[in-house]
């Protein structure tokens, strides 16, 4: 590993030992060789987007929220597999209408197990989370779960949550998304934003007009998605590891670790199809190999 990483600093000229050693124990977390051909994993089949509507219904008409009394804790997540133009696509729509979407021990257990089934599934390209209750996203944690688990318990299953839902987190998150300063205000505030605000400081990427159907969100999370289908699987992959892993480190040691992600592309027939698609002024027919 230290022959590798000596490489990746070398190619960027001036690494300080101390720097290299950092970019190789990232490059091991990542299960990635720098400079190295080999496969590329994701800890994530492909991007998740996570399908929330936040402007009112046209017209000023309102949702009806419809929550039902009946629990079935099997119906709970739906994994709804896309297909025609839309395969690869894979829709996780959770249905807890009784509790408003919160996230219990059931439904963090299902999303694991369906999560884990993605990993390995070649096939699947992008996840889109939605809601399945009309009105409602996710109320956040089960709380009238959560005041019946003993203490002891409570630790686990916070963990169990970041494993599966990694947005969570946000005294950490929140403040590189938008500033120290704003985070601080927003966290001991407890305040509660509308999705116009949200958007204003960065904190979503769009707010949408309601439709009669309800689902305004998700149609625009299946458009993203349908814009992610054509490109490299491969390069898509090492992007998103670049991009997350890029974020917690030092500039220069992330540009390490893009690198070494961009190296894992350089063997791989989706790199020569994609040459070869912009000689022939043709789309590229990516495979993921």
């Amino acid at each position: 590993m230290a022959a590798a990483a000596a490489t990746a600093s070398g190619a960027l000229g001036a690494l300080q030992a101390s720097r290299a050693r950092l970019v190789a124990a990232w490059c091991a977390r990542l299960g990635l060789g720098l400079g190295l051909p080999g496969s590329v994993t994701s800890t994530r089949a492909g991007p998740a987007m996570w399908a929330q509507g936040w402007a009112p219904a046209a017209g000023g008409a309102v949702l009806r929220r419809g929550y039902s009394s009946e629990v079935n804790a099997e119906n709970e997540l739906r994994v709804r597999y896309l297909e025609e133009e839309n395969r690869g696509i894979v829709v996780l729509g959770i249905n807890r209408a009784h509790a408003k979407n919160a996230i219990s021990k059931n439904l963090i257990k299902m999303l694991s197990k369906a999560v884990d089934a993605l990993k390995s599934d070649k096939k699947v390209r992008t996840i889109i989370v939605r809601s399945e209750v009309p009105g409602v996203f996710c109320a956040g944690a089960d709380l009238k779960e959560r005041v019946k688990m003993h203490s002891s318990e409570v630790g686990p299953f916070v963990s169990k949550i970041r494993a599966v839902v990694n947005d969570i987190g946000g005294t950490q998150r929140l403040p590189r998304t938008i500033g120290m300063s704003l985070a601080k205000e927003l966290i001991f505030s407890a305040r509660v934003l509308d999705g116009q605000e949200a958007k204003a400081i960065g904190l979503i990427s769009h707010v949408l007009e309601q439709n009669k159907e309800g689902d305004a969100a998700y149609r625009k999370a299946l458009d993203l998605a349908r814009e992610f289908l054509p490109q490299g699987p491969v390069a898509m992959r090492v992007a998103k590891l670049a991009i997350n892993q890029g974020m917690e480190v030092d500039l220069v040691t992330g540009l390490a670790i893009e690198e070494a992600c961009y190296a894992q592309t350089i063997p791989t027939k989706d790199r020569l199809e994609g040459l070869l698609a912009f000689k022939e002024k043709r789309p590229p027919r990516y495979k993921g190999e």
